[in-house]
């Protein structure tokens, strides 16, 4: 009687909790849609199907809660759940790319709806048609077999997507694929089930709901940005946390072990073992736990060797070498292919070059995707590429940011690095211990924190773009030298024949002096020959001064005064301004600073348009004056100014000789000071041209015999 009782009990509970299984299903449902809306990717062209999926899947759950699974109105919400899903199926299939594969998707798809529109059809004849014991057999088994088609060729539908979507896009499909073929797989397994017993299995019918709605939130959460990317593998933490307890464990045994076998002993000599092991217990427990190291080692050393990596490394070396490797006409140059091929590593949409210059400062040398930044023209202080040259230090921005230095580094990062939100990190190029560049990536659209393996991987791309870009400046400099060797040989000839056309006018001249018979004729004569005589001297002493490396008479310039001078030279040519005139006194030779300054003038009136004027601009830098010479003209790129403008033989202008910037970075070099340039496409360019003050090197040469003379007198 009780046992009865019992099972009457327990047939009253059976509906009620196949209602709260309909019910967890619809909130878990209604959860996921509540997730898309709010976090869901907007550009991924699944979002409004699984949203409409999410949806009806919860309506159908709480009608089936409250109605029954069979009624009327939970069989068309199941219904519009299944269209949603096979539009969903239909948008995946259109983004892929594929065009020709929607040419055959498409009749399936639409078969398929068709086939699922029957559902109504056949409620409406069964009901239509009565109660009759045949009838309602007949309905049920139309309904099973329209589900079980749907299902069939919803995955066959699953399987040709991700089988031949391309491999990039297979992350993004991955969850969204393992939870449409859930559902499908779960519902073909049901109705085989039903078909089969010739009734809907009672526990698994109930438990559908709940399965929809886990799968729901499986796909609402791969459509996140960061889904993607989750793998099937143990959370760190749970990883961890079993590791901890597993040596825990491990100790206790160990223990238990110990004291058992010095109580075999006996006597005080066990005793007396048990106290120093366990003493020895402790010390080890306190020495080792507190230390941070010690537990950052062993978290490391698991990560290494219990995940999986983050990278395929045979795949990333592969496409590091085709990048790099991705050479010919109208190709991208070494600089920004390096770049590119360091940015796919950590998937940043783009990124920057920095090398350093004859100070260790460094400069902007190429860009990639990159147009937005501004980068100023030191990019970065001599105290930055020391310290990334001596420790290979690769930099996370954020924690610069964030104050953290692990070698002093934060108070070196210049400022429009830490201003610059996008920027992410700071990769050494190092080649021999020797700073070729940096490179600065762009934060990733799925932003992230740098890891060891990150660290480890561009480290090491690093030093391989570092000895591709070494050797580049190797053989430029070959090639340099051989088109230095050509241009001596052939100087050689002309300065040979200047020489001798200068000795017969000499000569010709001294004659005519000795022999003149008309004053007047011969005065002029005279005044001709030695005007030409004068001029293919200075020519010559012009062309000697090539590859020199030094001036003579140095002495104090008085910048202001020069740029007036050279303003007033152009003045019939074209229009050359003075914007500022603070007076300041320089060292250096008059006639080479005039000559350098000549170069870059005809310059910029060669890039500028006749009616705009080309700016002189004289100000003081600490110890150092300044002339700047600026124009509006077309600009030069980065890769340009680092590779091309101070190179000899290589010109922008047609017909020109690449000498000019050359012999003027030459001739300030030799006084002791620098050309530096500031160039933007499209906007102009600015030359610098800074020497020392005439009063800090009387100073330092007084400060010099100073030293010398208390050397001599010791």
């Amino acid at each position: 009687m009780a046992g009865g009782r019992a099972v009457i009990w327990l047939g009253g509970l059976a509906p009620l909790a196949g209602a709260l299984v309909w019910l967890a299903g619809a909130v878990l449902s209604l959860g996921a849609f509540a997730w898309l809306w709010r976090y869901g990717e907007r550009a991924r062209p699944d979002r409004a199907g699984l949203m409409g999926a999410a949806a009806l899947s919860a309506l159908w759950c709480a009608l089936s809660a409250g109605l029954g699974p069979d009624h009327y109105a939970a069989v068309i919400a199941a219904m519009g759940r299944n269209l949603a899903l096979l539009a969903t199926i239909f948008c995946l299939f259109a983004a892929d790319g594929r065009a020709a594969s929607l040419k055959p998707v498409r009749p399936v798809i639409i078969a398929l709806v068709l086939v699922q529109l029957l559902h109504p059809v056949v409620l409406l004849v069964g009901h239509r048609m009565g109660s009759e014991p045949l009838v309602g057999r007949a309905v049920f088994e139309a309904r099973v077999m329209i589900d079980m088609l749907v299902s069939i060729g919803a995955l066959m539908l699953l399987h040709n997507l991700y089988a031949g979507a391309a491999v990039a896009l297979r992350p993004a499909l991955r969850w969204t694929g393992i939870a449409l073929a859930g559902i499908f797989a779960f519902d073909l397994n049901l109705h085989t089930l039903a078909y089969l017993g010739g009734a809907m299995p009672r526990v698994l019918g109930d438990l559908r709901g709940l399965f929809a709605g886990i799968m729901a939130v499986l796909f609402a959460l791969g459509l996140n940005a960061a889904g993607p990317r989750v793998q099937f593998s143990p959370s760190r933490a749970v990883t961890f946390r079993t590791l901890s307890l597993l040596l825990i464990g491990g100790y206790l045994t160990a223990m238990v072990l110990v004291t058992k076998s010095l109580a075999l002993i006996g006597g005080d000599m066990a005793r007396a073992s048990q106290a120093v092991f366990v003493v020895i217990a402790v010390l080890t427990a306190a020495v080792a736990l507190p230390s941070r190291r010690l537990r950052g080692w062993v978290r490391v050393t698991a990560t290494k060797h219990l995940f999986q990596h983050r990278y395929d490394y045979r795949e990333e070396w592969l496409r590091f070498t085709r990048t790099i490797g991705r050479s010919g006409p109208g190709s991208a140059s070494l600089e920004e292919r390096a770049v590119k091929a360091l940015a796919d590593i950590t998937e940043s949409p783009a990124g920057l070059l920095l090398t350093p210059n004859e100070e260790a400062q460094l400069e902007l040398t190429a860009r990639w995707n990159w147009q937005t930044i501004a980068v100023p023209a030191v990019a970065g202080e001599f105290a930055l590429s020391g310290l990334l040259e001596q420790h290979s230090l690769v930099l996370a921005l954020d924690e610069a940011r964030a104050g953290t230095s692990h070698h002093g580094e934060a108070s070196h990062v210049p400022a429009w690095l830490m201003e610059a939100e996008d920027a992410w990190a700071l990769v050494p190029l190092i080649h021999f211990d020797r700073l070729v560049g940096v490179v600065v990536l762009a934060r990733p659209r799925n932003p992230r924190q740098l890891d060891w393996e990150d660290f480890d991987l561009l480290r090491v791309a690093g030093q391989q773009l570092a000895s591709y870009l070494a050797e580049q400046t190797g053989q430029q400099a070959l090639m340099d030298a051989s088109r230095f060797d050509e241009f001596n040989r052939r100087m050689a000839f002309v300065m040979h024949d200047i020489k001798n056309l200068v000795s017969q006018l000499s000569l010709l001249a001294a004659n005519a002096e000795k022999h003149a018979d008309n004053p007047a004729f011969r005065a002029d004569m005279l005044v001709t020959l030695r005007n030409s005589a004068d001029k293919l001297s200075a020519l010559l002493a012009r062309l000697g001064r090539y590859g020199s490396g030094h001036v003579n008479a140095m002495g104090p310039i008085e910048l202001v005064e020069l740029a007036r001078g050279i303003a007033e030279r152009f003045k019939g040519v074209h229009p050359v301004a003075l914007t500022r005139e603070v007076p300041v006194e320089v060292s250096g030779n008059r006639e080479a600073l005039e000559q350098a300054l000549i170069h870059l003038v005809q310059n910029a009136i060669d890039v500028s348009a006749p009616d705009m004027p080309v700016f002189l601009d004289v100000t003081t830098e600490g110890l150092h004056g300044a002339i700047d010479v600026v124009d509006s003209g077309a600009g030069m790129s980065p890769e340009f100014v680092r590779s091309g403008l101070f190179k000899p033989f290589i010109s922008s202008k047609p017909g020109g000789f690449g000498i000019g910037a050359f012999e003027a970075r030459e001739l300030v070099k030799a006084m002791g000071g620098r050309i530096a340039v500031e160039s933007r496409v499209g906007l102009g360019t600015r030359f610098s041209v800074v020497l020392p003050l005439a009063e800090a090197v009387r100073l330092a040469a007084f400060e010099a015999g100073d030293a010398i003379d208390i050397e001599e007198v010791a």
